[in-house]
């Protein structure tokens, strides 16, 4: 279970991080970046936006994120069974991110019938290519 900190609960938090952040596809997941700067927004690239433009952000707690689980996945049992095994995959690599990062995390079709072992891969990957993932948690994780 991912604790109520890590979680992005508002659509607008959603919209905000599929627009504004980086993006990367892989096979069975497309991942969505973003990482909020004190001073505006930053994109996963270190792009700033206007801060009034973007809301008033008060963070607590560390990096949130949010699952996109749609029909095309499969019917409601599969759907939640995939966003259970995202969102435990999520608890996993809280860690390796910055406390003020965005995700959102999209399942394509294929995240049904791909193991936790793959999806875990893939979303380390994707988030390495979106250069979020903090240094000293890839050094960490590597011994």
């Amino acid at each position: 279970m991912l604790p109520e900190p890590y979680r992005l609960h508002h659509r607008a938090d959603f919209s905000r991080t599929v627009r504004r952040g980086q993006r990367i596809g892989r096979r069975d997941l497309v991942v969505h970046a973003l990482v909020h700067g004190y001073d505006g927004i930053m994109g996963a690239s270190g792009r700033r936006s206007d801060a009034a433009e973007a809301g008033s952000l008060v963070r607590v707690g560390g990096p949130r994120f949010g699952l996109i689980v749609s029909k095309a996945v499969g019917n409601a049992v599969v759907r939640h069974r995939v966003a259970r095994r995202l969102r435990h995959m999520c608890a996993q690599v809280i860690a390796e991110l910055p406390a003020d990062a965005d995700i959102v995390i999209r399942a394509l079709p294929g995240a049904a019938i791909t193991d936790s072992t793959e999806l875990l891969r893939q979303l380390r990957g994707a988030l390495r290519k979106l250069d979020i993932v903090r240094p000293s948690a890839t050094v960490a994780g590597a011994g």
